[in-house]
């Protein structure tokens, strides 16, 4: 029977290039290679982590699961030595109805210890299934307590980006199965020493033997293990890859573009030749753990029949009651089967404890970029907030987003910021609204530093973005941005963004689910998102609203309406407002314009004074103007 042949993918397709392991999967080789005796060194330091998050999650339970899972292996061994009863008093001579009688009480005993062995079980398992889901809830809540309160720079990392890949994607579920593996590893060693003793018993010679009789079948077990571990790994990035095309093939939001592109044979043949790798490789694989395990066969056969002749010889000898023997057998088959499960068991430890290790090591990452705690007093109502010569740079960024920039917005102004794509206005709203923190100079709410005041600063600032999350939530809730609304707060935000329009239409109101992913959910226009998000700037009660690019999707009557509206909420509320936008007609009302490049301030002030320099800001303003102008009327 030939062995199924790779198939490689035509050339020119880049398969094997887009197929290359990402960087979370580092863990693979080294899962690959390590030895047993090095597992057996780990599993001390892996065993102690996974125990102490199953014993914050509910220690009761992990006591119960620990002690019934060590009793149910213990009833095994004497499981045995009453089945030496039964035999002994079956073999002796005498009629049979008397041996019989004989052997009830010790028959009763087996019966008895095999109903309280399952009893353990049972309990052992129930104590096992409340465990899962108590540890994956407090290691969930670990993870999103720390991802919602680190600092937002650290999203912009590459190395942080990759650590809570790993950490969510596999290292936070890993906990449930290691706590299992562990619990399970414990009671099969539990009950492959209690079987040594029984042997041990019986007569010393036996151990040797079980020695014997359990190393081809746990290699055996071992190497297939492995061997399908290695082929799992080598085929996860193709079968997410296969995965993301499925999904694209039968989406909705796909589904109009895959149509309009003609996509569907090539889409087809994309995922065709995934699955025939991976089908090929599966087949391969069932192929090579046949002959493992067949030679583990033949080699368990050779050390059963070296095992079995010894009994004989010991039996003939008078070494050993005919008794005796059939425990041992018993006792040689019981032992086997636990070493698989002890091998499996020490397996899943040691692959679990490593992608747990992730884990702890987001962990980490995460505590070194939470924000420190408040050295200043809460703020107060906003008097004036200044950037003073703040430079920033992106993790990833080689030269300085923002270059030595200072600004001011006093309380009730509105500040512009304008400039091309990447001059750094949407850095600079984020240093106003305290998501990040300049490497050098300062930026102050009425003279403290951000660094300072902490997070506190976000609730006295509202900020409207173009990338605005649609949340899987009501329409209310898109706009409150939290389970209690204030009714009058939420009838005025709509009328000034113009959402009422839009939740006039929805079929149950504000109640409406925004997916289309549930069965009640609906979906909006991009229009109708940028209303809802401008809904959620003007619901909060704040001193300042950021505003960047808040009518990209709107058409020109309702972006004439939103900066009519910002500039009426402004009035209304005493609210500063910063205002970040291309349509430069927008900005004519703002009390000071800053012109950025590159970077850095390169013009600042009103419209008027801007207009009269000739410089940058004329020229952006005169080429928008230019393209609203009859061209006739400009010759």
């Amino acid at each position: 029977m030939p062995e199924p042949p790779e198939t490689a993918p035509p050339s020119g397709t880049g398969l094997d290039e887009d197929l290359a392991a990402p960087k979370w999967r580092f863990f693979d080789e080294e899962l690959v290679r390590t030895s047993l005796w090095a597992k057996l060194t780990h599993m001390p330091a892996l065993t102690t982590a996974a125990m102490g998050w199953a014993w914050r999650a509910n220690r009761s339970d992990l006591l119960t699961a620990l002690v019934a899972s060590s009793v149910a292996a213990l009833l095994a061994a004497v499981s045995l030595s009453s089945v030496t009863l039964v035999l002994d008093a079956l073999l002796t001579e005498g009629p049979i109805t008397d041996r019989v009688r004989a052997a009830l009480p010790a028959v009763a005993v087996v019966a008895g210890v095999a109903a309280l062995s399952g009893t353990v079980r049972m309990v052992s398992d129930l104590a096992l299934a409340r465990m899962g889901p108590q540890i994956e809830r407090l290691i969930e809540m670990e993870l999103f307590s720390l991802t919602t309160r680190a600092n937002l720079v650290a999203f912009d990392a590459e190395a942080w980006a990759d650590a809570m890949y790993r950490a969510r994607d596999r290292g936070l579920y890993e906990v449930p199965r290691m706590v299992t593996a562990c619990l399970e590893g414990l009671a099969g060693l539990v009950g492959m020493l209690s079987l040594a003793g029984v042997l041990a018993v019986l007569h010393p010679i036996l151990l040797p033997l079980l020695v014997v009789s359990v190393v081809p079948t746990g290699w055996a077990a071992m190497r297939a293990a492995r061997m399908e571990y290695q082929t799992q790994r080598e085929l996860s990035t193709g079968r997410r890859r296969r995965w993301i095309l499925g999904d694209r093939m039968a989406s909705r939001d796909s589904a109009a573009e895959l149509r309009s592109y003609t996509m569907r044979e090539s889409l087809l043949a994309d995922y065709g030749e995934l699955a025939d790798k991976e089908r090929d490789s599966m087949l391969s694989v069932a192929w090579r753990q046949t002959r493992i395990r067949a030679l583990g066969g033949v080699a368990g056969g050779v050390a059963s029949a070296l095992t079995y002749s010894t009994l004989g010889l010991l039996l003939v000898a008078g070494l050993m009651p005919l008794s005796a023997v059939g425990t041992a057998v018993l006792a040689l088959q019981r032992a086997q089967g636990q070493m698989q499960r002890l091998l499996h068991s020490l397996n899943q430890v040691y692959e679990s404890g490593l992608y747990f290790s992730d884990f702890e090591e987001y962990r980490a990452l995460a505590r070194a970029e939470l924000p420190p705690a408040p050295t200043a007093p809460a703020p107060q109502e906003l008097e004036r907030l200044e950037v003073r010569k703040a430079t920033f740079t992106y993790p990833t960024g080689e030269e300085p987003a923002l270059k030595g920039v200072s600004m001011r917005v006093e309380a009730g102004e509105t500040i512009a910021l304008v400039g091309a794509n990447g001059s750094g206005k949407s850095t600079l709203a984020r240093l106003l609204a305290g998501l990040y923190t300049p490497q050098e100079g300062s930026v102050t709410w009425n003279g403290d530093d951000f660094a300072a005041l902490g997070p506190a600063v976000r609730d006295r600032i509202s900020v409207i973005i173009q990338d605005h999350t649609r949340w899987p939530m009501t329409a209310r809730r898109n706009v409150t941005m939290a389970q209690d609304c204030d009714v009058t707060r939420l009838g005025e935000a709509a009328r000034l963004s113009g959402t009422d329009e839009v939740v006039a239409g929805l079929p149950r109101g504000w109640d409406t689910l925004l997916d289309t992913t549930f069965a009640s959910g609906v979906n909006l226009s991009g229009g109708q998102w940028q209303r809802l998000a401008g809904a959620r700037g003007f619901y909060r009660v704040a001193d300042l609203l950021i505003a960047d690019e808040p009518t990209a999707a709107l058409d020109a009557r309702a972006e004439a309406r939103f900066f009519e509206t910002i500039r009426t909420h402004a009035e209304r509320t005493g609210a500063a407002v910063v205002l970040i936008t291309h349509r430069m007609a927008s900005v004519r009302m703002a009390d000071r314009v800053y012109v950025l490049e590159h970077g850095e301030v390169i013009e600042e002030g009103t419209h008027e004074t801007l207009m009269s320099t000739h410089g940058r800001y004329r020229e952006l303003y005169t080429l928008q103007a230019d393209a609203y102008t009859d061209p006739a009327s400009r010759s």
